[in-house]
């Protein structure tokens, strides 16, 4: 075991997840709790023991993934991998066109992998968990049971074995990722009237959107984007009438 390898793991993935959790919540649970609550999409908060247990999973959660990494990065698999170190190996234009490749792939695979959690012989074992959270906060974004923390995680070794893998993408893209699921479990709205029904705001994913699916268990499965909710026809039927009763408050 290389504990120095997961300590330092456990640091980047903690950091990230505390910087952007905790800014959310001291911003909209504490300082702007009364002023922007016409923005709650759920007029309602969280008990503190919804936020000690979202908390307690994810840090569970956090252990996960840092021992992964470090399974992925040991002698026996780390040589296998499609990992690099020097951005001249492949160039700066794939350096930058691995993110959306990167996105895209995660999209997918989260899609995929969230419907199947929902089926009824696998649910109540992995996905529940993360379910008690029917009015999320920011601490739920890793709220997982420990199965579905290594499914999650599954992206990652998606991508060690299939493009190559720079020692920077996994940060960056993981950083982005996490401030997309915290907004995601925000419970606040912030993009604007009308934007679930423009050209691009159509095939985005709200807070709404997954604050819907946390609330009736169903529908609204994607993670970045609604391309394959729409597609396989999972965006719930009530979407846009509820995107448009939390964005028309005063």
């Amino acid at each position: 075991m290389n504990w120095e390898l997961f300590f330092k793991a456990l640091e980047k993935i903690g950091s990230r997840y505390f910087l952007v959790a905790l800014t959310a919540f001291v911003i909209f649970y504490i300082v702007f709790k009364q002023k922007w609550f016409h923005q709650k999409i759920q007029q309602k908060f969280p008990k503190t023991k919804d936020y000690l247990r979202e908390f307690g999973y994810s840090l569970t959660t956090m252990i996960i993934f840092s021992l992964i990494i470090v399974l992925l990065n040991s002698p026996a698999i780390g040589p296998h991998t499609t990992r690099y170190k020097d951005i001249s190996d492949w160039g700066w234009l794939y350096y930058f066109s691995a993110f959306p490749i990167m996105f895209f792939m995660h999209d997918a695979y989260f899609y995929g992998m969230h419907r199947l959690m929902h089926h009824p012989s696998v649910f109540k074992y992995i996905h529940l968990v993360h379910h008690q959270s029917t009015n999320p906060s920011p601490w739920a974004a890793y709220a997982f049971h420990p199965l579905e923390a290594i499914i999650e995680q599954g992206i990652v070794v998606i991508f060690y074995f299939t493009i190559p893998i720079h020692i920077t993408h996994l940060a960056i893209f993981f950083l982005f990722s996490i401030i997309y699921n915290v907004y995601g479990h925000l419970g606040y709205e912030l993009y604007p009237k009308g934007f679930n029904k423009t050209i691009i705001g159509r095939w985005i994913n709200t807070s709404v959107n997954h604050n819907q699916h946390h609330q009736y268990f169903k529908g609204n499965y994607g993670l970045y984007t609604l391309i394959w909710d729409r597609i396989f026809g999972t965006v719930r039927p009530d979407y846009d009438q509820q995107f448009e009763s939390v964005t028309n408050r005063k």
